[in-house]
């Protein structure tokens, strides 16, 4: 990443961290950082059709990994807008209206995202096709667009980079519901210690992090056990982008294993023990 890019991202951040540290409304501070985003995008619009891009490489690095990071934080934004301006007063309807918003988030992202190739295509960080995807004017009208595609500006928009903001803003959104409605979590729109969790990705297998996940529970090594396994679950697939399915139901399978059935317990034991021996 050339430094330029560096520094337009720096620059949402640090406005994201003052902003956050400010006495304005959720709905205030959403609001102002919707203008910011805009304003931003709005400039680099104009940057890059009087410069272009000095090569391929930074043409497809540019809608692939920065403009969907601004244009997915500007979504986000003005959704939590659109909720917080509806929700209720009432205390006691409070949660039923976050868990509500989070039903509907879940259906808007089987419909639209998890069930598509492209979401395949990105989630596993290929690069195959990469040069079809984040170049302009590379849209094959017989692959049966969505009628979304003929809003977009073309001159800005791959229309594959709008697909991974969209991506991205549903994993903020998750998160702010999932805080909104928990009250022993902290909800601030802007957390940097939940932002730089999005580095780590999860490259054992799903059982494997699933059977963690209940030994973590059980053993009490996690707020003492308290809280549930589903949330528990939420979190680890926060944390490493991965989706898990039914854990109780994976959990139940594994009881069955022939062998070990802690297997990859056992694994890790395995694992620090050669590592230690090596300092012998």
């Amino acid at each position: 990443m050339n430094q330029f890019y560096k520094n337009i991202l720096l620059s949402v951040e640090k406005e994201e961290i003052e902003v956050s540290r400010s006495k304005k409304s959720v709905i205030d501070e959403a609001y102002h950082m919707v203008l910011f985003l805009d304003r931003t995008l709005s400039e680099l619009k104009v940057r890059m059709i009087s410069t272009g891009f000095e090569s391929i490489m930074e043409e497809i690095f540019f809608f692939k990994n920065i403009k969907p990071q601004i244009l997915g934080k500007l979504i986000f934004y003005n959704k939590i807008v659109r909720i917080e301006s509806f929700s209720p007063t009432n205390a006691d309807l409070i949660e039923t209206y976050y868990t509500e918003q989070i039903k509907i988030l879940n259906i808007e992202y089987k419909k639209h995202i998890v069930n598509s190739d492209f979401y395949s295509y990105y989630r596993t960080r290929r690069t195959d096709k990469d040069e079809y995807f984040f170049r302009l004017g590379n849209i094959n009208y017989f692959d049966g667009l969505n009628s979304f595609f003929f809003e977009v500006d073309r001159e800005f928009s791959t229309f594959y980079d709008f697909k991974i903001a969209r991506i991205l803003a549903f994993d903020l959104l998750y998160n702010y519901l999932d805080c909104r409605i928990d009250p022993e979590k902290t909800s601030p729109i802007y957390d940097p210690e939940i932002a730089s969790k999005k580095q780590f990705s999860w490259t054992h297998s799903k059982n494997a992090l699933i059977e963690l996940i209940y030994a973590l529970h059980v053993s009490g090594s996690l707020s003492h056990g308290r809280g549930s396994l589903k949330k528990l679950g939420i979190l680890f697939e926060e944390l490493f982008e991965i989706k898990l399915g039914d854990i109780h139901h994976a959990f139940h399978q594994m009881k069955f294993r022939a062998g070990e059935k802690a297997s990859y317990l056992n694994f890790l034991k395995n694992s620090l023990e050669q590592y230690m021996d090596k300092d012998l």
